[in-house]
């Protein structure tokens, strides 16, 4: 790699001095950079060489360009794009802030409120390209930036311009176009033809790991990723946290569908339903479905908006830390046994004339989990 930025660096002499790397992924490497002629710090990010062959200069720019018209306060813009020395490169702003994986790494789960807001910013952003007839194709948390409360849509045109360069050819040398956890059923299939639905899908693949801390039917490898998207659903949001709206849910499940015809039909619409069904405005709303969401059986059409979160720091309960696990039912039966024997060591305590310890301390230490959680 060291040889690709002193190549990228000789290239672009003149023009860019490549200054430190900034990421590198399976299909390219970011470097921070100085803009000489406009004495601006920039990001260039290059391709592969192997998989520049593979796309070509000539289709590789002119996506890059139809990604560049592509104005939107959550999109990141394109300043510039290249070919030099064989090396193909596309510029944008460096802007500061972190990738929404850096932040799920760091956290691991958002607030409701949060998590809404970024499925809000990028499915805005995506209707706006759709109606423009682009599609994204790699909708992932490493192509969304979060900058001062401000989420950017990243890579605009790459994914489209691998596909279209031989990515049946890429595909047989082990390099996937788009990312198992978050492609689309029909994406997943090979189909070459999508729209928006698939990137919907993916954004929702985004809420809901947001939400659980997990894409929705991950297997151990990618290609058992693949093979669940097209046979099961995934589990409900309110299985694994209990503060999830059931409308939310329903919502994020809907834009799951394995029939993109099953799905939103449009990003906004996927984002309208999501605010609403949140509870993150203001007022009751009672008898008011969510546009395109059939309420589950069993569930009341009246829903409180606004009402406060049992979690309002985003953070998972005790008991939704062990349904998120799936070792719920047997948690119950395991802590009533550990619970007795609580109280066993309790009495026992008070018969030596030493204070007793907490229950929720017991059954933290007995059942292997961090006070903190126990407490939280």
């Amino acid at each position: 790699m060291a040889k690709l930025r002193e190549r990228l660096a000789t290239a672009v002499e003149g023009r860019y001095e490549i200054l430190d790397e900034l990421g590198r992924g399976g299909m390219s490497m970011v470097f921070e950079a100085r803009d000489v002629k406009h004495d601006r710090t920039v990001a260039v990010k290059v391709l592969l060489p192997e998989l520049a062959a593979s796309v070509g200069a000539q289709r590789f720019l002119r996506e890059i360009e139809i990604a560049a018209g592509l104005v939107h306060p959550h999109i990141l813009p394109l300043y510039d794009s290249g070919d030099a020395e064989g090396l193909l490169y596309h510029v944008t702003p460096c802007v500061e802030g972190e990738t929404l994986r850096d932040r799920l790494k760091r956290e691991r789960y958002l607030s409701i409120e949060e998590t809404v807001r970024i499925t809000v910013e990028v499915a805005d952003a995506l209707d706006f390209a759709h109606a423009r007839d682009v599609i994204h194709r790699d909708i992932k948390p490493e192509n969304v930036m979060l900058s001062r409360r401000h989420a950017l849509i990243t890579d605009f045109g790459i994914a489209r311009a691998i596909t279209l360069g031989g990515g049946e050819r890429l595909t047989e040398t082990g390099m996937a176009v788009g990312t198992p956890a978050y492609m689309s059923p029909e994406q997943a299939r090979g189909e070459a033809v999508l729209d928006g639905r698939s990137d919907i899908y993916s954004l929702a693949c985004l809420t809901y790991e947001m939400l659980a801390g997990e894409a929705p039917l991950a297997g151990r490898s990618p290609q058992i990723t693949m093979a669940r998207r097209q046979s099961e659903s995934p589990t409900s949001l309110t299985l694994l946290r209990e503060t999830v709206p059931e409308p939310l849910n329903a919502a994020v499940l809907k834009a799951l569908a394995r029939l993109p015809a099953d799905r939103f039909p449009t990003a906004s619409q996927y984002g309208e339903a999501v605010q609403l069904a949140s509870g993150t405005g203001s007022g009751v709303y009672a008898g008011v479905s969510v546009p395109g969401v059939t309420p589950a059986a069993g569930t009341s059409q009246t829903t409180t908006v606004g009402a406060p979160a049992a979690d309002p720091t985003g953070r998972l309960t005790f008991w939704e830390e062990l349904k998120r696990r799936k070792v719920y039912n047997v948690a119950v039966v395991y802590l009533a046994f550990i619970a007795a024997a609580a109280g066993l060591i309790s009495d026992t305590l008070d018969n030596f004339g030493l204070q007793s310890l907490e229950t929720p301390l017991l059954l933290a230490i007995l059942a292997g989990f961090p006070v903190s959680v126990v407490l939280a």
